[in-house]
């Protein structure tokens, strides 16, 4: 057992050496974040500070990213609009930014290779306060560094480049994954990355995880939630905002990879390598090759995720077993399912429960002169199949007005 763990641990150690930023980028970020905080020092009832994951020194190597939480005084500014306020300050100080719409707006540059974003947010020592969701965010940097070590921040860097390598990172609304923070919060609470694969092993639907111990019960937890927060198949209630559940963004798809994932795990360094899917090597597919709307990145990529799902589940009311399915996106996007590749002519068209009476016989006499059937509870009748192929329900599916409005065009790139 002794012989197991230090062949682990080396095995990590290793890892860990590929995904920690080196010495050279750690000093070029200090230095440049540094000139850029001090050309706000001087200011009084506005603190700039360091936030995100540079902050909570959780960060992967290569990511050259910074972002930097200007703190407005809360008395003096939280009936004020602290976007257009932050604005002018950038302005006054010549710094060349580009505004990004948000739940408020912020702004960010590109300086030396690493991109700032600075985000406007009131001084707020407790959630109570926020007036905006962001305002909230210093206050996780906080609980991450109080909750952590050295050794903990490379186990959350370990769960990162997991998630990263399988397609599993990432809470934006076409990824619906788990953010920085979610995997900050699980290793802290779980105490490992290897604890965190093997809890992540029996995890259910609706999985409830309380790190702070806000709530005595889960029942209480889901009592106190809206609808809109305990949707998702994992819930874990903030530790510093117990009215909000961190992964309410994550989806059903990427919960239940996860789980899979998690039990194929043999330590094996494949898991942190991220392994580009090759098109031509996809066996038994319907690939498509699709044109996305033009726009800001978040919006066609959700509209992208939202027609690929569309037609995995049309292919599901058809009668397809969905295998697998997925999809990548640079300049075009490619969705790819793998099913049986036909069906039987035959189709059971399910009507209501046996005891709706009067729906039952308003479904009768739709199908008046077909012989009607019971299968459990249901009735259904049997119809003749127009196409049998999954070729052709894809096709088919494409063309609903639902699914084409998310792309500008769409065409075969490979089928079975």
């Amino acid at each position: 057992m002794k012989n197991l763990r230090l062949g682990w641990n080396f095995k990590m150690k290793k890892i860990l050496q590929d995904i920690l930023p080196k010495n050279e980028e750690k000093i070029s970020l200090k230095k440049e974040t540094g000139i850029i905080l001090n050309k706000f020092k001087s200011l009084k009832t506005v603190n700039f500070i360091v936030g995100g994951s540079y902050a909570k020194g959780t960060w992967l190597k290569g990511n050259k990213e910074v972002d930097i939480f200007a703190r407005f005084n809360y008395e003096k500014y939280k009936d004020k609009d602290i976007s257009k306020e932050l604005k002018k300050l950038l302005t006054n100080r010549s710094i060349d930014f580009k505004l990004v719409h948000g739940s408020r707006d912020y702004f960010h540059f590109i300086k030396n290779d690493i991109l700032f974003e600075i985000i406007p947010v009131l001084d707020i020592d407790t959630y109570l306060k926020a007036r905006n969701v962001t305002d909230v965010s210093p206050l996780h940097v906080s609980y991450v560094c109080k909750n952590s070590n050295l050794n903990l921040k490379n186990e959350i860097r370990l769960l990162k480049q997991f998630c990263k390598a399988n397609d599993m990172y990432g809470a934006e609304s076409y990824i619906k994954g788990f953010s920085g923070y979610v995997i900050e919060v699980l290793i802290i609470y779980y105490g490992s990355f290897k604890k965190v694969l093997n809890s992540a092993k029996s995890w259910k639907v609706k999985e409830i995880i309380d790190p702070a111990r806000h709530y005595t019960t889960d029942s209480e937890i889901m009592l106190n939630l809206t609808d809109s927060k305990k949707s998702s198949p994992l819930i874990i209630i903030d530790p510093v905002q117990k009215n909000r559940n961190i992964a309410a963004a994550l989806s059903g798809r990427i919960f239940n990879k996860f789980i899979k994932t998690s039990k194929k795990y043999n330590s094996s360094d494949i898991f942190f390598t991220k392994k580009e899917v090759v098109l031509e090597k996809l066996q038994g597919y319907n690939i498509f090759k699709i044109t996305p709307l033009d726009g800001k990145k978040d919006v066609v990529g959700a509209k992208l995720l939202k027609a690929l799902e569309k037609i995995k589940k049309g292919l599901e009311m058809e009668g397809f077993k969905v295998y697998d399915y997925g999809w990548k996106w640079n300049n075009y996007a490619y969705f790819w399912f793998k099913t049986n590749p036909s069906l039987s002519k035959i189709k059971k068209h399910f009507g209501p429960y046996r005891k709706m009476k009067k729906y039952v016989d308003n479904f009768k006499k739709k199908w008046k002169g077909k012989r009607v059937y019971y299968e459990g509870n249901r009735i259904y009748v049997n119809l003749q199949r127009k196409n049998t192929s999954s070729q052709d329900i894809i096709k088919k599916l494409f063309k609903r007005d639902d699914i084409k409005s998310n792309f500008r065009y769409q065409k075969i790139y490979k089928q079975v």
